[in-house]
């Protein structure tokens, strides 16, 4: 249901072309960019979508499946605003028996996105994945896109610090106030959407507390994919 379907492909000399099912609404990434914003009970059903669509590529498929490049512009939502995960280029297919995932011959995904694994020649596991999805989920609610903040870290995990760094402060400078689930959250919330849409702040903090346990820097303290989508589903 959550990944995109293609149809089809042509291979002839140069040429490349793979042909996928239409998505009307484009990617996550554009609509997240655009005049239009998204409402955040869409936004709450793209993070729940998603998180499925990445628990069947773990866990489900015959081979597991680490999709190493999760971000908005791979996010793809059809006409009614479902998400499908896309573009597998930077896919790696594994083995159900496979225990050691550390064999990539280089570094995968996009600046900002990337968990600290790749950086310190950890092993790689799915929990990539999840850590790039806890971005994702951070930038749809800040409405701040990590690839555009700065940071004095030079490495691809670097720009990141500064959307999740902004996140855990606010919530734990908040702590112990009287309306600190209110504030805490409205702090953070996209300024476009801070006036003019009221949204459930209950949903919002679950939705900000499974993506701060998603982008933890130990990836033993991450949740599965499957685990973030009964934590969504929960409420």
């Amino acid at each position: 249901m959550n990944l995109i379907e293609i149809w089809g492909y042509c291979v002839e000399g140069k040429h490349r072309l793979l042909v996928y099912e239409y998505m009307e609404h484009g990617s996550l990434a554009e609509n997240l960019s655009s005049n239009i914003a998204l409402d955040w009970e869409k936004k709450f059903e793209i993070a729940v979508g998603t998180a499925k669509g990445l628990a069947y590529l773990h866990e489900e498929c015959l081979e597991w499946v680490l999709h190493c490049d999760v971000k908005p512009q791979n996010i793809l939502l059809h006409s009614d605003y479902q998400p499908k995960v896309a573009d597998f280029g930077l896919s790696k297919l594994l083995n159900r028996g496979e225990l050691d995932h550390s064999s990539f011959s280089k570094m995968r995904g996009t600046r900002g996105y990337m968990a600290p694994e790749w950086l310190y020649n950890l092993p790689i596991t799915s929990k990539v994945d999840v850590y790039s999805y806890g971005i994702v989920v951070l930038e749809m609610v800040t409405g701040k896109s990590p690839t555009g903040m700065h940071s004095s870290d030079s490495g691809g995990a670097g720009e990141h610090l500064s959307v999740v760094k902004l996140v855990r402060e606010k919530m734990v400078t908040n702590i112990g106030s009287s309306n600190a689930k209110e504030s805490w959250i409205e702090e953070i919330i996209d300024p476009s959407q801070r006036v003019t849409e009221k949204y459930d702040s209950a949903k919002m903090e679950l939705l900000v507390k499974v993506a701060l346990q998603c982008v933890a820097d130990d990836k033993d303290h991450r949740p599965t994919m499957n685990q973030v989508v009964e934590m969504l589903l929960r409420h």
